[in-house]
């Protein structure tokens, strides 16, 4: 194009001359302006740029394409920038920053989610859950616009509702404060959120107390309780029916969490060491389980008619098991014995202890942590040590239940629980 080097006075007619490269990037530079440009693409696309260094460290900016802006309209652009840049603001800075104060609930939520490691499906799901039916005026709202007043009203009107859900909806939003306390700065470095609104509630001591649920089913309920699983089980024209009945009797019989039996697999299932194992528990520490006799032929019945991955399978047979409130309803209601899921959990750990089950061999067996005992962290306990304990406690439910003698062993099925 006839000139000589990149560096040129920028007009018009200079501009409309630049040819652009076969490859890469073209900057052609102003001789006037430090630090204001044009670059040019392989495709012909032209803009005009402003580069300066800040904090040690080199800025580029552009300011827009060619046409639009002309090349005075994009001097003063650039004149404005370096100005701001001479005066000590930091205009890339400034801009982020002043996107960051805009970011929404929902935004720093998602945020918040993506960083964080190691978090469950079922925990993500949680938390989107109680943005969408807790906060849903507030989702697409800023974040620096929700006040403590505010916060303190809604935990008030959710908790007229349900006081468990109230403060596990603010340790969500309590959380994401936290996140955006150490995620979003301002152009000097500090914190665009340095308070954490849902404080309030501690200063206040407004949370709700939430007592632990103490339910499970007692010893005098379970022969008719399991009378109840069965006439389920047995339900005719229910494809889920056995499904959910076998669910209900595997929590029981191993203390297992609703989501560890539901997502359990045949890969999992070991019937030659007569072992289950949950590679994905609550605390992330995999638990291998030894089958107890009932167990192993209830899970030997089901993989005679397994179709597809999960031992609890849903709806077309792939997926696995999602809703059984239904059939829980039907059991409660033959067997007049009102229970949850998590109750199953509680019966297992009850009846355990109540055998005198060592300690250190309960925990394991329900895969929970001894916080803070030091002797616990050194103790590796092998399977076949809670064969016995398992075993123990599977004689103790049945023979509660009306169903076995202590020690014997009968078929299973429905002959068993006549």
């Amino acid at each position: 194009m006839g000139l000589v080097g990149d560096v040129v006075r920028l007009t018009k007619s200079v501009v409309d001359r630049v040819e652009p490269p076969a490859k890469g990037q073209r900057f052609i530079r102003d001789e006037v302006l430090t630090g204001f440009g044009l670059r040019v693409t392989p495709s012909g696309a032209k803009s005009f740029v402003v580069e300066v260094r800040v904090n040690g460290r080199n800025r580029r900016k552009t300011l827009g394409r060619y046409g639009p802006l002309t090349v005075e309209q994009a001097r003063r652009a650039a004149q404005q920038y370096l100005g701001q840049v001479a005066s000590g603001i930091d205009p890339v800075a400034e801009a982020k920053a002043a996107k960051a104060r805009q970011v929404t609930v929902r935004e720093a939520l998602e945020d918040y989610l993506s960083v964080r490691k190691g978090l469950k499906p079922s925990t993500i799901h949680d938390y989107r859950r109680h943005l969408r039916e807790s906060f849903p005026d507030w989702a697409d709202r800023p974040l620096g616009s929700i006040r403590k007043d505010a916060i303190a009203e809604r935990h008030r009107q959710i908790g007229e509702r349900s006081p468990a859900r109230a403060n596990n909806a603010m340790r969500v939003l309590r959380a994401v404060f936290n996140f955006a306390r150490g995620q979003y700065e301002g152009p000097n470095g500090e914190s665009l959120f340095p308070e954490n609104p849902v404080d309030r509630l501690s200063h206040t001591r407004a949370w709700y107390p939430i007592e632990r649920r103490r339910t499970f089913i007692h010893r005098r309920q379970l022969p008719a309780w399991f009378d109840a699983v069965e006439t389920v089980r047995q339900s005719e024209g229910d494809s889920d029916a056995r499904s959910i009945g076998d669910l209900l009797l595997l929590l029981l019989f191993t203390g297992m969490r609703r989501s560890e039996g539901m997502h359990l697999k045949w890969e999992d299932v070991d019937f030659l060491d007569r072992t289950l194992c949950i590679p994905d528990t609550k605390n992330r520490e995999p638990l291998t389980l030894p089958l107890s006799d009932f167990l192993q032929e209830l899970l030997t019945q089901r993989q005679a008619h397994a179709d597809g991955p999960y031992v609890f399978p849903g709806k077309g047979g792939y997926g696995p098991l999602v809703e059984p409130r239904r059939h829980m309803r039907r059991v409660t209601e033959l067997s007049g014995v009102p229970f949850t899921l998590h109750d199953l959990r509680r019966t297992f750990i009850t009846v355990a202890e109540s055998l005198d089950i060592p300690y250190y061999a309960l925990k394991q067996l329900v895969n929970h942590k001894a916080a803070g005992d030091v002797t616990a962290g050194y103790i590796v306990t092998n399977f076949e040590r809670l064969r016995g304990p398992m075993q123990r406690v599977t004689d103790e439910l049945l023979s509660a239940a009306g169903v076995r003698d202590r020690g014997a062993v009968i078929p299973f099925g429905r002959e068993a629980l006549a």
